[in-house]
C-alpha cells in the first residue's frame, strides 16, 4: 500500500507544462473551475492595461459598442413588443366569432318609388338610395374618394403601414388627433360590423376584419360596397342617395366638381354637408380636387373648370311635393306587404308631371298673393275615377315643413260640405227644382247667416246650391235630419267623425282635403265609390310581384238619377255660381267652401276624368283677408285642370237629368253668396255647356223677392206661394221644418258656428 501511495502522481500547476503522464491525464489552468489567485491577478492586470490602451487609442470601438448595444436592446424590445401585440390580437380576436361564420351583412333595403310613367319620385329606407355598380356611377366619384381618403388603396393589403405611420407622426407633431390611418377597407369593416367606439378592442377587430375582406373580395368589390354604404350626411347613405339629396340627380350623372364635394363629405359628413354649411363643403371639395390633380387623376384644365363651378346650395331637407306622396306611401306599405326585407320598387299612381304642375300652381298663388291676403299654406289632391291619386301637394314647401296638410290636416270644409246635404235631400224625394224660402232663420240659439247677409226669398234647390245659401242648407238639414246627412257623407267617402247637429249643414265638422276630394269621386264616375290608393304594384328588385292593385269592384253608393241631379246642380256652381273662375272647356261641376272668418277656403270640382280638391289657409288657423273658395282655390283648380286635360278627349258628366224650373225663380242679377257674381237658375243639361244664345238671353219675368226677415224656427209657418206646392208635392217649408228641437248640450262647434 505504501508503495502504491508513493507511486501516485499528483497534478501540478506550477512551472512549465509537463509531458503527459503515462496514464494520459493532465489538467491545465483553463480546466479549473476557480482559477488560482496568481493567474486571476495576472489577468486583471492585463485587462486593465488593454482597457487603458483602448481608451487612449480605441474610442471608435466604444461608440460602435454603444450603438450595437442600442440596436440589440431595440431588437429585444421589438421582439417583446411583437409578442405583446400578438397577445392583444389573440385576446381580442378570440372574442370575435369564428372567421368561418363571417359574412357581409345585407345592405339596408331601399324602397324605390316611381311615378305612373316610370320617373323616380323618391327613395326611402335607411339608405335612401339604390345600390349603384362601380361601373355605373360617374368615374369621378371613386377617383375622388381614393385621392383624398386612401391613395394607396390598390396597393396595400387592407392595412396601410405607411399611411398609419404618417398619421401617427402628424398627430404626435400636432399634439392632437388630426389624422386617421384607417384604409377604405378598414372603414368598410367598421361600417359593416363594428360600433364607432374609439377603443383598442374595436381597432384590433377592425384590422382583422379588413384583412378578411381583402382576402375574400377584390378591390373593386370592396370599393363598391364602401361607396354604396358610407354616410354622406343629411340622412343620405350611399352615393346614389347623396347625389339625389344634394344635386337632384343620379350618381351616374355626377360631374367632377360634384364628385369632389361628395368625397369631401366623408371626413365629417354632418358638419360639412352643403345643407348645413355650403361654404365649408366647398372649401373641402377644393382640397379634394387638389389631391386628384396631385395624383394625376385629372388634368390642369379639368381642375380649373371644376374650381370655377358654382358652390352647391342644398335645402335643409328633402324638397319637392312628391315627398308628401312618398311619405303617405311609406305609411301604407306595411299593411300591403309586411316588413321590407330587400330592395323593392313601388309603382305609384301619381303622375309626376301633374304633381309638378300642382306644386307650381299652389306656390305661385301664395307667392303672388300670400302677403296681401295673409295666406301661407295650400294643398291640392287630384283623383281619377278609379280612385287612383294622380297628384297630391301637402303644403307650400316640403323642405320647410313635412306636415302633410292634404292627408293629415283636418279643417272645416264650410259650404264644400253642402253637396252631401243636398244629396240626402234628393234621396228623401226633393229635386233640384224644389223651392225653399231663403230668409234669415233661427234654429234654437243658432242663426245661420248667408255670406254678405243677403237673402233671396223663394229659390230652387239648384239656385240655392249654386249660390251657396246657408239658410236653405240649414232648412234641408232640418228636413232630412242631421243623421241622414252624416250617413250620406260617410257613404260617399268621408272617414272623419262627424257631429250630427244642425250646423253640419255649413261644414262645421272637420275633414281632410284627401277625404273630402275622394267623397266627390262618385259624382264624377256615375255613383261608384272606389278604393282611394297611391300604389299600383310592388315588386322586388328582380321583378317578383309582392302586391298588385287589382282595383276590384267599386260599390255603387248613389243611384244614377241622384248622380244626374247632383251634377246638374253643381254644374251651375261652375258655370254661373260661386266658382265661375274655375270654368274651362270641359264639362265640369263642383262646390266652393269658406269657413268662418275665411280661416279656410276650398274648391272641390270634377270632370268625368279627374276630381280635384284645393284648400288654402294658415296652419295656426288665423283668418285670411276675405279669401273665399271662389278665389284662390278656384284659380288653382283651373290652372291644374286645364293642363291636365290637354289632349284628352272631352267626356260629358254622367247623368241625364234636365231641369224643369217652376214659375218662381230668382233673378239672375242677384249677387251670389260667395263671390258676389250673378247666378241664374242653371238649365243646361248635365255634361253639356250652356248654349251661348241661352246664356245671353234676357231673364224671364220674375216676382220681386220677399224682403229679408227673421224666421223663427219655433213658430213661423209659411205656406207655399198662393197655397200651391213645390214640384215634388211638398209645401214650401219654413225654417221650422222638422218640429221643435230637442234640447242638447251646446258643443264647441255650435259656438264656432254662432250658436
Amino acid at each position: 500500500m505504501a508503495n502504491r501511495r508513493d507511486s501516485r502522481i499528483e497534478p501540478s500547476f506550477e512551472g512549465p507544462p509537463r509531458a503527459k503522464s503515462q496514464t494520459g491525464l493532465s489538467v491545465s489552468e483553463e480546466d479549473r473551475v476557480v482559477p488560482s489567485n496568481r493567474k486571476a491577478s495576472a489577468k486583471r492586470k492585463s485587462s486593465k492595461g488593454k482597457s487603458s490602451r483602448g481608451r487612449r487609442g480605441g474610442s471608435g470601438r466604444g461608440l460602435f459598442g454603444v450603438l450595437g448595444r442600442l440596436v440589440y436592446w431595440c431588437f429585444v424590445l421589438a421582439i417583446w413588443g411583437g409578442i405583446a401585440v400578438a397577445g392583444v390580437v389573440i385576446y381580442y380576436g378570440a372574442k370575435m366569432p369564428a372567421a368561418t361564420t363571417w359574412s357581409i351583412p345585407d345592405r339596408a333595403p331601399n324602397i324605390k318609388i316611381v311615378s305612373a310613367d316610370g320617373q323616380l319620385l323618391a327613395n326611402r329606407g335607411m339608405s335612401g338610395g339604390e345600390a349603384v355598380g362601380l361601373h355605373e356611377m360617374s368615374p369621378y366619384i371613386p377617383e375622388a374618394v381614393i385621392a383624398i381618403e386612401d391613395r394607396r388603396f390598390y396597393s396595400h393589403f387592407g392595412v396601410d403601414p405607411i399611411g398609419l405611420s404618417r398619421a401617427m407622426v402628424t398627430n404626435l407633431i400636432g399634439g392632437h388627433f388630426s389624422q386617421g390611418g384607417s384604409t377604405l377597407t378598414q372603414q368598410l369593416a367598421k361600417n359593416l360590423f363594428l360600433k364607432p367606439d374609439r377603443t383598442l378592442e374595436r381597432k384590433v377587430q377592425e384590422v382583422l376584419l379588413a384583412l378578411w375582406l381583402e382576402h375574400k373580395h377584390t378591390k373593386d368589390q370592396i370599393l363598391e360596397m364602401y361607396l354604396n354604404r358610407v354616410y354622406f350626411g343629411s340622412g343620405a347613405y350611399g352615393v346614389e342617395a347623396a347625389s339625389r339629396r344634394y344635386f337632384g340627380k343620379s350618381a351616374r350623372d355626377v360631374t367632377l366638381s360634384e364628385a369632389a364635394l361628395l368625397a369631401g363629405l366623408l371626413k365629417a359628413p354632418s358638419r360639412l354637408s352643403p345643407a348645413r354649411d355650403p361654404k365649408a363643403a366647398e372649401e373641402r371639395s377644393q382640397l379634394v380636387l387638389a389631391a386628384m390633380r396631385e395624383e394625376g387623376k385629372i388634368s390642369e384644365k379639368e381642375l380649373k373648370t371644376a374650381l370655377s363651378a358654382p358652390a352647391t346650395r342644398s335645402p335643409s331637407y328633402w324638397t319637392g311635393s312628391e315627398n308628401y306622396v312618398a311619405d303617405t306611401i311609406m305609411e301604407e306599405l306595411p299593411d300591403l306587404i309586411g316588413d321590407v326585407r330587400g330592395d323593392i320598387v313601388i309603382d305609384s299612381t301619381v303622375d309626376l308631371n301633374l304633381q309638378k304642375l300642382a306644386e307650381q300652381s299652389i306656390r305661385r298663388l301664395i307667392d303672388d298673393s300670400g302677403k296681401k291676403l295673409n295666406v301661407t299654406q295650400g294643398a291640392l289632391v287630384s283623383i281619377d275615377d278609379s280612385g287612383a291619386v294622380r297628384a297630391m301637394v301637402g303644403g307650400y314647401d316640403y323642405s320647410t315643413s313635412q306636415f302633410d296638410r292634404a292627408s293629415e290636416a283636418r279643417r272645416q270644409p264650410g259650404s264644400a260640405f253642402k253637396p252631401f246635404v243636398y244629396m240626402a235631400a234628393l234621396e228623401a224625394g226633393r229635386t233640384p227644382d224644389s223651392i225653399r224660402n231663403d230668409a234669415p232663420i233661427k234654429i234654437g240659439n243658432w242663426t245661420p247667416d248667408n255670406y254678405g247677409g243677403k237673402y233671396f226669398g223663394k229659390v230652387t234647390l239648384a239656385t240655392a246650391l249654386a249660390k251657396s245659401l246657408n239658410s236653405v242648407a240649414a232648412q234641408l238639414t232640418m228636413e232630412v235630419g242631421p243623421n241622414a246627412v252624416v250617413e250620406a257623407a260617410h257613404r260617399m267617402g268621408i272617414q272623419s267623425d262627424l257631429l250630427a247637429n244642425t250646423s253640419i249643414a255649413l261644414g262645421t265638422s272637420e275633414v281632410t282635403p284627401l277625404e273630402l276630394t275622394s267623397a266627390y269621386v262618385p259624382f264624377a264616375n256615375g255613383g261608384y265609390k272606389p278604393d282611394i290608393h297611391f300604389i299600383r304594384r310592388v315588386t322586388t328588385a328582380d321583378g317578383k310581384v309582392l302586391y298588385d292593385s287589382a282595383g276590384g269592384n267599386a260599390p255603387r253608393v248613389i243611384k244614377p238619377e241622384i248622380v244626374g241631379m247632383m251634377n246638374s246642380m253643381m254644374t251651375g256652381t261652375v258655370e254661373v255660381g260661386t266658382a265661375k273662375k274655375a270654368a274651362f272647356a270641359w264639362p265640369s261641376a263642383g262646390k266652393t267652401g269658406t269657413s268662418q272668418n275665411s280661416r279656410d277656403a276650398w274648391f272641390v270640382g270634377y270632370t268625368a276624368n279627374l276630381t280635384t280638391g284645393v284648400w288654402f289657409g294658415n296652419d295656426d288657423g288665423t283668418a285670411m283677408k276675405k279669401v273665399t273658395g271662389g278665389a284662390l282655390p278656384a284659380q288653382a283648380w283651373h290652372e291644374f285642370m286645364v293642363t291636365a286635360h290637354e289632349g284628352v278627349p272631352v267626356r260629358p258628366l254622367p247623368g241625364t237629368w234636365k231641369s224643369t224650373p217652376a214659375d218662381t225663380i230668382v233673378p239672375d242679377d242677384i249677387p251670389s253668396a260667395d263671390n258676389n257674381q250673378p247666378a241664374p237658375v242653371p238649365s243646361a243639361s248635365v255634361g253639356q255647356q250652356a248654349p251661348a244664345a241661352q246664356a245671353a238671353a234676357p231673364p224671364a219675368p220674375v216676382r220681386a223677392a220677399r224682403p229679408a226677415q227673421t224666421v223663427d224656427a219655433d213658430g213661423f209657418n209659411m205656406p207655399a206661394d198662393g197655397g200651391t206646392t213645390a214640384s215634388v208635392g211638398h209645401p214650401v217649408p219654413p225654417g221650422s221644418v222638422g218640429g221643435r228641437l230637442k234640447k242638447r248640450q251646446t258643443s264647441i262647434l255650435d259656438i264656432l258656428g254662432g250658436g
